[in-house]
């Protein structure tokens, strides 16, 4: 759980069609009723093409109601659903809570670009995350397009953090690189702040291979989970 001032909050995540470049575009409270804002991030969003949501026009405004806010549960599956049992198991869950839901599903849909993503804080112990690698079709020599010539890359394998400040993108950007010392991708940028922090702090973060799926997107065939120790 990522609790910040004792509220519990996920982020609000777009991703640009053009640059492909993710931003922080708000912030989901929980704290007794719901609260959402837009983050710093979305006037840079704006710029590469995101439109302030519908129902949230105001840039600088506070929202809040005391349930989740319809546009976010419409991304969720109808709790009356037959299998809903089986959808709930896959994220751990023994019955439906929505927020719960949200936060370990990350409710994307096919019809936009927009995920949320459960943060990472620098006093955070013990914490496990899974999601996929960035910029991966740039590193894997396949040219985002011939998945047959890619660098192989296994389920279960060990893959190591480097950073890399003079990244001219991200100042906070981390590098994966597997055992040979060959880069093959990065931290997405909602987590390379805080992974930066972290191993300046010199804490123990251990990154493996979760799963591999060539059939996805250059974007999303390879997915880390990544475990931060004390």
């Amino acid at each position: 759980m990522s609790v910040k001032d004792g509220k519990d909050y996920l982020y609000l995540i777009w991703k640009s069609e053009q640059t492909r470049k993710q931003y922080i575009i708000g912030q989901l409270t929980k704290n007794g009723q719901y609260e959402f804002q837009y983050s710093e991030e979305v006037q840079s969003a704006i710029a590469d093409g995101f439109k302030p949501l519908l129902c949230f026009p105001d840039l600088n405004k506070v929202y809040k109601d005391d349930r989740l806010f319809a546009i976010f549960k419409s991304r969720l599956p109808d709790r009356k659903r037959k299998n809903i049992q089986e959808i709930l198991g896959k994220y751990g869950l023994e019955e439906y809570d929505d927020y719960m839901l949200l936060k370990r599903s990350g409710a994307r849909l096919p019809i936009d670009n927009l995920e949320f993503i459960d943060p990472i804080l620098s006093l955070d112990n013990n914490v496990t995350r899974i999601f996929f690698m960035a910029g991966v079709r740039h590193y894997l020599d396949c040219d985002g397009e011939e998945c047959n010539r890619s660098i192989k890359v296994t389920r279960g394998d060990e893959v190591f953090l480097r950073e890399e400040p003079e990244n001219f993108h991200d100042q906070n950007a981390v590098q994966f690189l597997n055992t040979s010392g060959k880069v093959l991708g990065y931290i997405p940028r909602y987590y390379s702040k805080e992974v930066c922090k972290l191993l300046k702090q010199g804490k123990k973060i251990v990154c493996h291979i979760y799963n591999v799926d060539k059939n996805k997107n250059c974007n999303e065939c390879i997915k880390i989970i990544m475990k931060i120790a004390n």
